[in-house]
């Protein structure tokens, strides 16, 4: 059965209040979202020795919270931009493992987040990618001096056949 223009149109309007009817039933569901409170490292898996950012949130972002972990101690996260906000490093000598690290809110309130570091492992020759055919070494000079004197000869012969060619 196909609607007509008037009933599609009440069809969609009927869908929109029953849809939206639990946004104006509980408003106080936005605000809760703007009252969230949460921790974010990045990048969360790191190399020891390498900079963590934390970027956090708590009920009002105005004051400093805290921020603690066993690699990185305890940090004060400061307010920037409506977020808290702090950049540490993991020591160098820090053991590979998984480390929860917990921001705490002035109003007693905590979010956790992991922080994964990893071995710094130093790898001992590159990449095998290939003949290094294009690396500079002592052949390097005379691959360059033989494609000039390739380059030069080329000219030298089409301005001889184009002498040739001419009538007198």
């Amino acid at each position: 059965m196909r609607l007509t223009v008037p009933a599609a149109g009440a069809a969609m309007f009927t869908a929109l209040a029953v849809a939206g009817a639990p946004a104006v039933l509980l408003p106080a569901t936005a605000a809760r979202a703007a009252d969230a409170v949460f921790l974010e490292l990045n990048p969360s898996t790191v190399r020891a020795g390498d900079v963590v950012s934390l970027r956090a949130s708590c009920n009002s972002n105005a004051k400093a919270a805290t921020v603690t972990a066993a690699p990185i101690g305890s940090v004060p996260v400061e307010p920037d931009f409506n977020f808290l906000t702090a950049t540490v490093t993991v020591p160098a000598d820090q053991k590979a493992g998984d480390y929860k690290v917990t921001l705490h809110c002035p109003d007693d309130k905590t979010a956790s987040a992991n922080l994964h570091v990893v071995a710094k492992v130093e790898p001992a020759r590159g990449p095998a990618t290939g003949g290094g055919g294009t690396a500079p070494g002592p052949e390097a000079s005379l691959l360059v001096g033989g494609g000039l004197t390739v380059m030069v000869a080329a000219g030298a012969l089409a301005l001889l056949s184009v002498r040739r060619r001419r009538p007198n």
